[in-house]
């Protein structure tokens, strides 16, 4: 968090006497002010929520816009609203910037009068240094966002090396750290904040294609319009078993992208120049998730096994499994699959099955007649098993 922010919270609560809370355009905490008072009705759960969680929900989001900060130029006064959660009253100053709402300062107030008009207007001076400091981090992540964009999907050769090197510029200094690049997919929604998971250094949306590299994008609008998309995050790290704080933050990401998001996250990296690559394995671990729901809720690179290679196979069935692959055989296909798992062992498929041995050696016949492999033969039951788990992708 850029300490400016806090620094500035903190004068208003200092002008106002009361804790005050920083939020962005989308009900994303960015600072808040300490709560020092042993009064239990000091909080109330939104602003809880609003702490632990760093978000509100679309309820409290669509409660509040409904008083029309959105468009205030002045404090709005918030009365409160027990059945809303809403327990205390608030003010809400708004965070404008050459006629634009960035964010939202609040406070719990529910005095009467309130707060003096000087002091109101004095913190409203206030908001104005953050709606400074606001834009220019949104120019800064728009930059971002177009240059990270250039090396995920460039191809190899000057084009990429001169992304890089511009990447390398706007990073600065931590441009040769620890990263971890990750990938959240379907994305539906407009770009979010960097602070949507903490330490991302640079984000923006893709097509979501098979490989999502330069090869997938050729042509393909730049933000995924007009196709699937995919959310890239680029993910400072403290050291490589520094993970979990950020994989629990993806996981409430792909939450808030909808049914059936799924999430990936490369093996961390060192500077730029493996990003591409990166890119490919966050993009292989959110297809394996989508295959696999147990390698989630966010898969690893590193944790997937053997769908670091069955991500990289063309798209579309093996011809010698497409018969079986087919809606009319799923029970067949379901059976091979099992078998192979459990490493040809008829006794322990059967048990699995819940079905006889004879039955299982029948279904075993049927399957070498539909594919003409033959499951005695390793090289044939390797392409069968390959061509059963790539289906899933």
């Amino acid at each position: 968090m850029n300490d400016g922010y806090q620094e500035l919270v903190d004068e208003i609560s200092a002008l106002l006497g009361v804790p005050a809370t920083l939020e962005n355009r989308d009900f994303g905490l960015i600072a808040f002010g300490a709560h020092d008072s042993e009064d239990d009705t000091a909080m109330d759960p939104v602003r809880t929520r609003s702490i632990l969680t760093r978000k509100s929900t679309p309820a409290v989001r669509a409660w509040f816009e409904a008083f029309g900060i959105t468009r205030a130029t002045d404090p709005v006064r918030i009365p409160a609203a027990p059945d809303a959660g809403v327990f205390r009253g608030r003010i809400c100053l708004p965070v404008r910037h050459r006629g634009h709402v960035l964010g939202y300062v609040w406070l719990l107030d529910d005095s009467d009068p309130g707060p003096a008009a000087s002091r109101l207007a004095a913190a409203m001076e206030v908001t104005g240094r953050i709606g400074d400091l606001l834009a220019d981090e949104l120019r800064t992540g728009v930059d971002l966002a177009r240059e990270l964009r250039a090396v995920l999907t460039a191809g190899p050769g000057w084009q990429r090396e001169m992304a890089l090197a511009t990447l390398r510029t706007a990073l600065g200094p931590s441009a040769e750290g620890l990263h971890v690049v990750v990938c959240v997919a379907p994305w539906r929604d407009e770009e979010p904040g960097t602070r949507a998971v903490p330490g991302t250094a640079a984000l923006c949306t893709l097509p979501y294609g098979h490989g999502s590299g330069a090869e997938d994008t050729a042509g393909a609008a730049p933000d995924g319009r007009g196709g699937p998309a995919a959310l890239a995050l680029l993910v400072r790290l403290r050291s490589a078993d520094a993970l979990a704080p950020v994989l629990a933050a993806v996981d409430r990401l792909r939450e808030s992208a909808g049914p059936g998001a799924a999430a990936g996250a490369s093996a961390p990296r060192r500077g730029p120049a493996e990003l591409p690559e990166a890119w490919r394995e966050a993009v292989a671990a959110a297809r394996a998730c989508e295959a696999q729901p147990r390698f989630g809720p966010v898969a690893q690179w590193a944790s997937i096994g053997p769908y670091r290679l069955l991500t990289a196979l063309p798209t579309g069935p093996d011809p010698a499994v497409r018969t079986l692959l087919s809606p009319a055989h799923g029970e067949l296909a379901h059976t091979a699959e099992v078998f192979l798992d459990h490493a040809g062992q008829a006794g322990r498929t059967a048990s699995a099955l819940g079905i006889h041995r004879q039955t299982l050696y029948y279904r075993l016949s049927r399957i070498e007649q539909l594919t003409g492999l033959d499951l005695d033969d390793g090289e044939d039951r390797l392409l069968l098993h390959m061509a059963l788990k790539a289906a899933r992708l």
